[in-house]
């Protein structure tokens, strides 16, 4: 998956879990700036996005996230972790 669908997919799982129709994210968006995006929103969107996946985040790793970029990264070096 490029980067591209990997922004588009985790844009909406954003949008879903925020209760928005659709939702555009770039590298630099932040949980900040996308309304309704809070610490309960993040775990839901942690769980699909480990689910949509098939990773395994650790909290660690979650903590260190500045924007969408950072997550995008993460989500990227666990996949490649998890096809060894």
């Amino acid at each position: 998956m490029d980067e591209t669908e990997l922004l588009q997919t985790l844009s909406a799982i954003v949008a879903e879990a925020c209760g928005h129709d659709r939702l555009t994210l770039t590298r630099a968006s932040t949980a900040a700036e996308v309304k309704g995006w809070d610490s309960l929103r993040m775990v839901m969107v942690i769980v699909a996005v480990e689910e949509r996946f098939g990773i395994k985040m650790r909290t660690r790793e979650i903590d260190r996230l500045k924007s969408v970029g950072d997550f995008v990264d993460l989500i990227r070096g666990r996949m490649a972790a998890a096809k060894g």
